[in-house]
Parts: C-alpha cells; sequence; structure tokens
C-alpha cells in the first residue's frame, strides 16, 4: 500500500487530482481557474520517532521538535502550495522556496498576504526575483481581546483544516516530501466532500 502511494506521489497523480477539484471548486464558487491573490502562513508539528534528525529540527517558539509545513492558498483558503522543512527553518527562509514555486505553477499571481514573521528582507527579494508583492498584514497593538486578522484567518482556516486528519496532526514521514503528500491528500478528502455537496441530488 506504501509503494502505491509512493509512486502516486512520484508520478503526480495526486497532484493532479487536486488540482482538478480546486479549479471546479474555484468555478463553482465564480472564479476563474487561475487565482490572483494568495495567503502564506507556516505550521510547526511535532515528529514522530521515524522522522529522521536531519530532516527535522527545534523551533524555539513553539517549543517543538519536528517539521513545519508552509502552506501557501487562495482567497477561498484552497491549497496552492506546500513546502516541508525542518521546524528550526526560520519563516522567511522556508517562505523562499514556497515562493518560488508558487510563481513557478502560477504566473497571475501578484499579490501575497503574509504575517509579521516574514517583513524585512524578504518582501524585496519577493518583488525583485518573482514580481510579487508581499503585504504584511500586522495585528494591532496592544490587543486585549480575540480579533480576526483580515485575509490572515484564511489561511489559519486552512490549516485547522489540515489538522482534522489524523495523519497530519504529527509528522511520522522518512521523507518531507511524503508529508506534502498527505496535506495534499487531507485537502482532496476535503475539497471532494465540498463539490460533492454542490451537485445536484439524483
Amino acid at each position: 500500500m506504501y509503494g502505491l502511494f509512493s509512486r502516486w506521489w512520484a508520478s503526480g497523480e495526486i497532484a493532479a487530482v487536486h488540482n482538478d477539484l480546486r479549479d471546479r471548486l474555484r468555478v463553482a464558487a465564480g472564479r476563474d481557474f487561475d487565482p490572483t491573490a494568495a495567503i502564506i502562513d507556516s505550521q510547526t508539528v511535532r515528529a514522530a520517532e521515524t522522522v529522521g534528525a536531519a530532516t527535522r529540527g527545534w523551533d524555539a517558539a513553539k517549543k517543538m521538535n519536528g517539521r513545519k509545513r508552509h502552506i501557501i492558498v487562495d482567497t477561498l483558503g484552497l491549497l496552492l502550495v506546500v513546502h516541508v522543512t525542518a521546524a528550526n527553518i526560520q519563516d522567511r527562509d522556508g517562505a523562499r522556496a514556497a515562493l518560488t514555486r508558487l510563481r513557478e505553477l502560477f504566473t497571475a499571481i501578484m499579490l501575497v498576504w503574509a504575517d509579521g514573521a516574514y517583513s524585512g528582507h524578504l518582501v524585496g527579494w519577493a518583488h525583485q526575483k518573482l514580481a510579487l508583492t508581499l503585504e504584511i498584514v500586522r495585528r494591532s497593538e496592544p490587543l486585549t481581546s480575540f480579533v480576526v486578522l483580515p485575509r490572515r484567518w484564511l489561511v489559519e482556516r486552512s490549516l485547522a483544516w489540515i489538522c482534522l486528519r489524523r495523519r497530519c496532526i504529527r509528522d511520522y514521514e522518512r521523507l518531507p516530501e511524503h508529508h506534502e503528500a498527505w496535506v495534499t491528500w487531507s485537502m482532496v478528502m476535503l475539497m471532494s466532500r465540498r463539490l460533492a455537496r454542490t451537485q445536484p441530488r439524483k
């Protein structure tokens, strides 16, 4: 079974199914196939004993040993890019690979929203190298209660969707790209069920 999973991911079958479902959901929502804006964020997850030391790390902010998944979603919260690194990789560093992949796959995207962890040199780098405008959505200070931040809540909701799948609560995979595959599968499950609800009953 695991061999079949590996072959499907290596051949691009999982990504193809995922992308087709995303396109159909975007059309059903009255959107174009190609998004023009996106949101980026990251999430640290604990690594199981099966994850090798070479691809895991310590996230000092979250006090967690594991991996970090960097995701980029469209304005519906649907997955565009997932990139998995060791947890000690800074958000700005992991974002470079994720944004580069985003530009290769989606030429129409011009604007990406992000939180304050992505500020600094990354903003200029994204503009110069990828022709992307990285807009930082900051929290108002001081905060005395929970506040839903514009745009950022979409990617945070997507991260919560991913965590609904047991295989994505922790990272069990020897290879980072196999965790990327499970994240993609989790969105395939979510989108297929959502798309089924939009179809007329026979």
